[in-house]
């Protein structure tokens, strides 16, 4: 079975502009790495090697804590932020996404959404920040994504 949360969300670009599918919480990659690493860890009983003062129970608890952590479904399919200003606007206007606004010159929530596109674009995540075709900015961003993650760890068989 392919990894259906890549699947919920590499469809998905957020009011923001943010690509849900370049997103490692909702695209499940984080949680496929940290399952992999728990496997890892164990077979080669890692917790014998670890310094003394290293908390190996402690990092265990961290990765489960990192599995147990809910996918974003993303906001078009409800996630995201509840209070999330850039929803609220676009979907009054009846546009997609920010970049599609015809008025961002007096955007009350530019501050706002700056700072999450610039948090993203850091993070390596993809950001649609101007006007065009969806469909055809997704199918460059998936292959840069399957580029990117040399692993298939987006596309792998989940265990």
């Amino acid at each position: 079975m392919r990894v259906q949360s890549f699947e919920n969300v590499k469809n998905q670009i957020g009011y923001c502009g943010i690509w849900c599918g370049s997103c490692v919480v909702g695209n499940g990659a984080l949680r496929n790495l940290t399952k992999g690493y728990e496997r890892i860890v164990k077979a080669y009983d890692l917790e014998g090697w670890a310094l003394r003062d290293f908390d190996f129970r402690e990092f265990m608890k961290g990765i489960a804590s990192i599995q147990a952590m809910p996918l974003c479904r993303g906001c078009g399919k409800g996630g995201g932020r509840t209070d999330c200003e850039m929803r609220e606007c676009a979907s009054g206007k009846g546009i997609s996404d920010c970049s599609e606004c015809d008025a961002p010159k007096v955007c009350r929530s530019i501050h706002v959404l700056k700072h999450m596109r610039t948090g993203a674009l850091g993070a390596g995540l993809s950001v649609k920040t101007k006007k065009g075709d969806r469909r055809k900015l997704i199918r460059k961003w998936t292959g840069e994504v399957k580029a990117k993650w040399p692993s298939r760890v987006l596309f792998s068989q989940d265990r």
